[in-house]
């Protein structure tokens, strides 16, 4: 494979789907006729090269697709993509048994680990050959959502605009145009509102029956299995969503409280939470260009590790972070892994966010670049979702020193606003997370009524939340908006978990820089290869849901957001 490779110049064809199968199929039978360890290893890691290697044209298929919507190509591959990936799934369960069932599975966990057998009976346990075509349903039904917000124009201010080009005025120091904007953003979802509703209740039921499939109630269960919880489940989330509510909530509202006295308003609106500054937010002090040019600089400077992924990336063309018509309105990584290389996909739109994106994203696509050259197969490449955004959102900390680069004397703005929005989202996060467990509990609710669940959890956890003259978003409209309710299920609880890891890694780093890093060199390198309570021993970091967990995590971004509010 040459080294001198861009994105731009790969080559994508459509796998052989039979082909395929074949392989997996004469794999799973060697292995069960293998007279040694050795061999059923050697047998692994070739097909994990064949394995990569098509994951490799699935992921360029999806990635271009997301880059231009109304690209017919891609767009019908996709949906090949969302077609046919189910159909294989018995044939990969099939290898994955005979993998489990050999007599040399000792051998193969000493030399893979115990977490690769965990996984694959994750899997075993969410699927089942009924739920293959409720899976090419749910993938239609995500795909469609995807479109009816990645077409998104409104006229706004004299220009054609989609959902990232609008939101950039929710920033704006003119209070009637943040109002118009985000009046004209709720516009959009309510205009949508009557196919969103039937989006939304078609996939609870076709998840819901998957989860009936498989024995359980509903899909909670199974929501839980493909997010890779293993040591812990619905009852510890709970407790963690109640200690936000004790402990972060009443803090958040002092925070709006001192914005409102800021801004010299009687109160902070909905469209006034992202204005933190009378005299106007942190600006990027140059154009997309310049934001990438000076994060190149600052992971040369942040480390040698940092220095050498910042130029493979860039090297490769692994990032698409600007703004254009028909881009999905997301933000991603993924990896082609017969590559070992992270892909960042985002909507740069000129404010802090840009600075996330750079820092979060290839938080992430960091973590997948050390592990995918340590871990031996590509199911460690990424670690579990709830410990993959630690490496994200401990990136955004890490990047605080550099803020002058990118903000210059709005520096100091940036760091409060970003360290403000860091605690602030908590709540919201948990409300996404209840949210969900609601919808797929109580499929007995109508719509409207499952829209007014939200307007109660908004009371319950952002008590400040108030909408002027906005019908749609004051009966619960803004759930929306948040795509991974669509996309991911209860995904977006990882968050909020990982925030609290996060800002212990801010302490740490602010007590001694070179341990903070080591320990976070640990986390990235485990990739997916431990459960989430040994990854979190590993790196030195506490469990969020034991009691107190929230407290302690955040005390130390409450005091510095403390002083500079009083």
């Amino acid at each position: 494979m040459s080294e001198n490779w861009k994105f731009s110049e790969l080559v994508y064809e459509r796998p052989d789907k039979e082909q395929a199968v074949r392989d997996m199929r004469e794999t799973t039978q060697k292995i069960r006729d293998a007279k040694s360890g050795e061999e059923v290893l050697a047998l692994l890691m070739e097909q994990e090269k064949r394995d990569a290697i098509l994951m490799d044209m699935l992921t360029i298929a999806q990635i271009r697709h997301t880059l231009d919507t109304a690209d017919e190509f891609y767009e019908k591959e996709y949906a090949w993509i969302a077609e046919t990936m189910p159909t294989i799934m018995p044939d990969q369960l099939a290898l994955s048994d005979a993998v489990a069932e050999s007599p040399y599975r000792e051998f193969l966990e000493e030399k893979l680990g115990k977490q690769y057998f965990v996984a694959m009976d994750l899997q075993k346990k969410s699927f089942c050959p009924e739920n293959i075509p409720l899976m090419q349903k749910e993938a239609k039904l995500t795909d469609e959502y995807q479109k009816i917000m990645a077409a998104c124009q409104v006229e706004f201010m004299g220009e054609n605009r989609n959902l990232y080009g609008l939101q950039k005025f929710f920033e704006d120091e003119d209070r009637e145009v943040r109002k118009a904007a985000f009046a004209a953003y709720s516009d959009f979802y309510h205009g949508h509102e009557a196919r969103l509703e039937e989006i939304w209740d078609e996939l609870i039921s076709v998840r819901n029956e998957m989860g009936c499939n498989l024995g359980f109630e509903n899909f909670i269960p199974v929501g839980y299995m493909q997010q890779g919880r293993t040591d812990y489940g619905q009852e510890e989330v709970a407790a963690f969503r109640e200690q936000v509510k004790e402990e972060l909530v009443p803090f958040c509202e002092k925070l709006y409280q001192a914005q409102a006295k800021r801004l010299g308003i009687d109160k902070v609106y909905a469209f006034d939470e992202k204005m933190i500054f009378p005299d106007g937010n942190a600006h990027p002090a140059g154009d997309d260009d310049f934001m990438i040019r000076t994060a190149q600089q600052m992971y040369h400077e942040m480390s040698p590790e940092t220095a050498e992924f910042i130029d493979f990336l860039i090297g490769h063309e692994m990032m698409d972070l600007k703004n254009k018509p028909g881009k999905a309105s997301t933000g991603y990584c993924t990896i082609l892994p017969a590559r070992k290389a992270p892909f960042v996909f985002s909507c740069f739109n000129q404010t802090i966010f840009d600075m996330q994106v750079l820092s979060h994203e290839l938080g992430h696509a960091f973590a997948a670049f050390r592990a995918s050259r340590i871990q031996p197969v590509q199911e460690y490449y990424f670690s579990s979702t709830d410990i993959a955004e630690i490496h994200s959102m401990s990136m955004e900390q890490f990047a605080y020193p550099y803020a002058e680069r990118f903000f210059g004397e709005d520096a100091d703005k940036f760091r409060f606003a970003h360290l403000q929005e860091a605690l602030t989202f908590v709540p919201f996060g948990v409300a996404v997370d209840e949210f969900q467990h609601i919808c797929y509990a109580h499929p007995e609710l109508t719509p409207k009524e499952r829209t007014y669940e939200w307007h109660k959890l908004e009371e319950k956890y952002m008590p400040w939340r108030t909408y002027q003259d906005d019908e749609f978003m004051d009966r619960g409209g803004y759930w929306y908006h948040k795509l991974h309710i669509y996309l991911y299920p209860f995904y977006y609880i990882n968050y909020t978990l990982t925030t609290m890891g996060a800002m212990e890694f801010k302490k740490k780093h602010a007590q001694d820089p070179k341990a903070a890093w080591k320990d976070y060199l640990a986390l990235t390198d485990v990739g997916g290869s431990r459960s989430y309570l040994e990854t979190l021993r590993l790196a030195n970091l506490a469990i969020p849901f034991e009691a107190g967990g929230v407290k302690r995590a955040v005390e130390y971004a409450e005091k510095i957001l403390e002083e500079e509010i009083s």
